[in-house]
């Protein structure tokens, strides 16, 4: 999940452990039972358990029958209340090497999509190479990070520079990289908006007049570790960061929605840890990639100061999304005092909320994000999109793949919509 804001539910606190016993085969009797399930730890401290080594994820509990164990050993009552993996379907097991867990795609899918979206609408769309993984970096495969821009394509649109004359709505997903369907969901932005030209009137007049930019796959190296485990993906949550740690696979990496230059420091310090900062601000070249990108798009229209609003006339909006807690965050992270355009921004919260009903909510625990960059660097109106609940089928950062278009994608098109169209001026109510 975006950001792991840690919150009480109904007393309860929620704690994700992901311990290497997560990646096993299905137990038989003859062995112990090393299926991640999800548990609810009542009245659990936060500071206590990450202490101790665990993975601390509002929302539910991430651990096999050891990590219960270890928890009881702390004085806590675990109780199991779901299952990590949803049943795939047997007309939907993995067929080939472009899908996996029941239909979601791979990084090189969606690489694969966004040449064929441009080969076939070129008046509307241009694909842009943004940077590099991680493992592109060090010679050792990887992937280019790869950004769409969608518009009616006039001279000088879709270029990076930051005085374009149409305002922007830029979308990322699958920064982190096992929550599966937001990679997903701008997969269907793509599709809607493109298709949607010259048939659909409100998709006609936002692309005459705005440029959309979708990066799907903000961590392509990360992906490709989850899609590795086929119907049972690795928990892989960071990049494919590995220097200077013996860490287990899914637990090595940086959490690139940690690494961010601004406000940067007071995330995870241990190098195996779910929210690894990184050894210093902005060290990765996702973050470095995704930072360029952001600069190249929107001017600089806030003050330096922390307590500086973006003017009112301010153009840009962006949106990454995560999962889960049906929720849409607008910043601060850093801290938990409100950002001074906090009126505006909860406005065009609410308004997105009035399609998908998430809660629209701040939280202050979270250095290093992404949206708190886009935002105090840049005055971009920026939200985190946590999709999805916590338990059940189509709950936590592994739903099943058919919750995509029977649940996500239909509760946050009028979402993005409404974000796209206030992308000239978002911060008029």
């Amino acid at each position: 999940m975006d950001s792991l804001r840690a919150k009480s539910l109904l007393g309860a606190l929620a704690v994700a452990v992901l311990l290497p016993a997560v990646l096993a085969g299905v137990s038989t009797a003859a062995e112990p039972d090393t299926q991640p399930y999800l548990w609810r730890v009542d009245g659990a401290a936060a500071a206590e358990l990450t202490a101790a080594g665990f993975d601390v994820d509002h929302g539910l509990v991430v651990g096999d029958q050891g990590v219960a164990d270890r928890v009881r050993a702390l004085g806590y009552r675990p109780r199991q209340v779901d299952t990590v993996y949803k049943p795939v379907p047997a007309t939907a097991q993995r067929a080939d090497l472009a899908t996996f867990y029941g239909g979601y795609h791979t990084a090189a899918e969606h690489e694969k999509h966004l040449a064929d979206v441009a080969a076939a609408r070129p008046a509307l769309t241009q694909v842009v190479d943004i940077g590099d993984s991680w493992r592109k970096t060090r010679g050792s495969g990887g992937h280019d990070i790869k950004a769409l821009c969608v518009t009616k394509k006039q001279a000088g649109d879709c270029a990076l520079t930051p005085n374009s004359t149409k305002p922007r709505m830029a979308m990322m997903a699958q920064i982190h990289a096992r929550e599966l369907a937001t990679g997903e969901l701008a997969w269907r932005w793509i599709d809607y908006v493109t298709s949607g030209y010259g048939s659909d009137p409100e998709v006609t007049s936002l692309l005459d007049t705005t440029e959309l930019w979708v990066v799907p796959i903000v961590n392509p190296d990360g992906v490709d570790i989850v899609a590795s485990g086929g119907n049972q993906p690795l928990l892989q949550r960071k990049n494919a960061d590995n220097t200077g740690a013996s860490c287990s696979t899914p637990s090595y990496g940086v959490d690139l929605n940690r690494n961010s230059t601004f406000k940067w420091g007071g995330a995870g310090t241990s190098r195996c840890g779910e929210t690894y900062q990184g050894p210093s601000a902005g060290s990765e070249p996702e973050t470095k990639a995704m930072e360029a990108f952001f600069k190249a798009l929107f001017a600089d229209q806030r003050g330096p100061g922390d307590t500086d609003p973006a003017p009112v006339t301010t153009m840009g909006v962006m949106l990454t999304l995560h999962s889960y807690g049906n929720e849409i965050m607008p910043p601060w992270g850093w801290t938990w005092d409100p950002n001074p355009n906090a009126a505006g921004l909860k406005a065009l919260g609410d308004r997105m909320a009035a399609f998908n009903g998430y809660t629209v909510l701040a939280e202050g625990d979270t250095t290093g994000t992404t949206d708190d960059f886009t935002y105090g660097n840049l005055g971009i109106a920026s939200y985190t999109i946590e999709v999805g609940g916590s338990s059940g089928s189509c709950g936590g950062f592994l739903p099943q793949y058919s919750c995509v278009d029977s649940l996500f994608w239909p509760k946050n098109k009028g979402a993005f919509l409404t974000a796209a169209k206030a992308a000239k001026a978002p911060y008029r109510n």
